[in-house]
């Protein structure tokens, strides 16, 4: 007797494709969600950057003398600046804290710092790391760990 040829898929060789697929998705879906955080918390410290230039600047303009008080760098802002930026803050030495907001319940209202390294009186290097954040959700080039700062100013209000 002669077998007839098949043709197509046989009903268990499509199960298991789907299964690879769902395995598949199951993995990759929180990577990209991961994926896509950390891209809209590298705009938030992009924002920073620009009170980060403000604060080199007043640096280099004051040299030797005294520094603003924290909130009085000329950048800061007690509300929304950008889309995923609910507010810039500084300190009296001039770190710069950003908490964010419309990115992802797990970081709402959670903060970034950028810590300047001061020598001489000059501002050297910026270190970037979490505030409250965290740091799965950073930059690979902002997870300095261990970064403090002093009174923060201005305080931030509802939008």
């Amino acid at each position: 007797m002669k077998h007839a040829l098949q043709k197509g898929f046989t009903l268990i060789e499509l199960m298991i494709v789907v299964a690879i697929i769902g395995i598949l998705a199951a993995i990759a879906l929180p990577w990209y969600q991961d994926y896509a955080v950390r891209a809209k918390m590298s705009e938030a410290v992009l924002a920073a950057s620009q009170c980060r230039t403000a604060v080199s600047e007043v640096y280099q303009a004051k040299a030797g003398t005294a520094l603003p008080a924290g909130g009085g760098w000329g950048c800061e802002s007690a509300t929304s600046t950008t889309q995923y930026v609910r507010g810039v803050q500084t300190d009296e030495k001039g770190a710069v804290q950003v908490t964010v907001h419309n990115i992802s319940a797990a970081v709402e209202d959670k903060t970034v710092l950028l810590v300047p390294e001061v020598s001489d009186g000059k501002i050297v290097g910026w270190k970037c790391g979490p505030g409250t954040v965290d740091p799965k959700y950073l930059p690979g080039a902002c997870r300095e760990t261990g970064l403090k700062v002093g009174t923060l100013a201005p305080q931030l209000t509802d939008n």
